[in-house]
């Protein structure tokens, strides 16, 4: 079991993410060149050594045509030099001569990276966050958000990496600390807004965050949506076994640190613990079959559990209860799915920390074919259990009883 932890108490861009997750690598120049092999048209990335109040880091410096990230945004942002998301900022930008590109745009770019398809699915999800947020933010749809052509590259740059490191160093679970957003107001091509802006306000639904002292933007929505799109779980760093840490250092000068932190590591014992959303509403006016087909639509939202449970409602109602188990990055698509297909007005919720066991799983040969077995262990515990949709599939085929598959197998 690997874990990755992300320190993002500090804030947290792009670039910060990715200098800060090359540090992890033992070759950090193979992982460097691995980079640029990715092939956006353009882009190169390269690393320099940057100290924020004493501590010293890696900046990733991500070139376009020769063009520093820098000196493309200069206007934009104070926390990191990323591009505004923004909607149709053309008149910023036409004494450049920039074209803009659209979400298919993005999305034809990253189909024909050197990437694999998981990196190449990951950051799609990522800009589709974005996209998302910038619509709401603008009362638009996702289509007409366009990106600045030259800024896009270097998005594009930013948000690739992360996912391409992230892949590499194939952690089985991510945690984040609480995001630090900043304070104050922050200039932008639409004028002087509010720290967070509104569209990293709008990504950072969902997740624990914090203002912190003095004013500036410390989180931007690159760094926002690549936290929302990988953390699994949010809080203190757990117990772990530290095998390498790294600094990503930003650009801009604070009274305070301006980096990333990430620990790569095992857990110090075989339990471990995560943190998952409980989400609870009683309805009194829906059908058995409702009540079927909308449990089945919630798990697809992304539950990890679904139930219910008769109890009595006013008027002495017979009615139920529809409980709800998610992880914490699911939860607008959870309560989404529970409003969808359930008749409640309104949804509680309560943040639970949970015990669980190690799970890992092996495929095994058998007379009748492959089975995977899950196998869970941990507080003393070993246990293994036959994957059911395997076991029923092997019934079906063979015109055999469930536990006769069982019994074959076992024998």
């Amino acid at each position: 079991m690997k874990i990755l932890y992300l320190d993002v108490t500090m804030g947290a861009a792009g670039d910060m993410l990715t200098s800060s997750l090359l540090e992890l690598f033992d070759d950090r120049q193979a992982a460097l060149d691995s980079l640029n092999a990715i092939g956006i048209p353009d882009v190169v990335f390269d690393t320099e050594s940057k100290s924020s109040c004493g501590i010293t880091g890696t900046h990733m410096k991500v070139t376009v045509g020769g063009v520093s990230e820098d000196e493309i945004h200069e206007h934009h942002h104070e926390h990191e030099h990323e591009h505004d998301h923004g909607h149709e900022h053309g008149h910023e930008h036409e004494h450049h001569h920039h074209h803009h590109t659209t979400m298919h745009d993005i999305e034809h770019i990253i189909e024909h990276l050197n990437v694999s398809d998981k990196v190449k699915a990951d950051a799609i999800a990522i800009y589709k966050i974005l996209a998302e947020a910038e619509s709401k933010a603008h009362g638009v749809s996702t289509a007409e958000i366009h990106f600045h052509e030259v800024g896009t590259k270097d998005a594009i740059a930013d948000i690739v990496a992360v996912c391409k490191l992230i892949s590499d160093l194939a952690p089985d679970r991510i945690i984040a600390s609480r995001v630090r957003t900043g304070s104050g107001h922050v200039h932008c091509a639409h004028g002087i807004l509010p720290v967070p802006a509104p569209a990293t306000a709008n990504i950072i639904e969902g997740m624990p965050v914090f203002g912190g002292h003095g004013e500036g933007e410390r989180l931007t929505p690159t760094g926002a949506a690549l936290i929302k799109h990988f953390a699994g779980s949010y809080g203190n760093i757990p117990d772990m076994m530290i095998r390498r840490s790294g600094y990503g250092m930003g650009t801009k000068d604070f009274e305070d640190g301006n980096f990333v932190r990430s620990f790569i590591g095992e857990p110090v014992s075989d339990d471990l613990t995560d943190q998952v959303m409980e989400y609870a509403s009683n309805v009194d006016d829906m059908t058995a079959e409702q009540l079927g087909f909308a449990m089945e639509m919630i798990y697809d939202s992304g539950a990890v559990e679904v139930f219910t449970t008769p109890v009595t409602m006013k008027k002495s109602r017979p009615g139920t209860l529809i409980t709800v188990i998610s992880p914490m990055k699911k939860k607008d698509d959870v309560l989404s799915a529970i409003f969808k297909y359930t008749s409640t007005l309104g949804v509680r919720e309560r943040l639970y920390k949970r015990n669980i066991l190690k799970r890992t799983i092996r495929t095994e040969s058998t007379p009748l074919g492959d089975v995977r077995v899950k196998e869970s262990s941990g507080y003393g515990v070993v246990r293994e259990k036959f994957e059911y949709d395997d076991i029923s599939r092997i019934a079906r085929e063979n015109n055999l009883s469930y536990n006769e598959v069982l019994d074959k197998i076992r024998k």
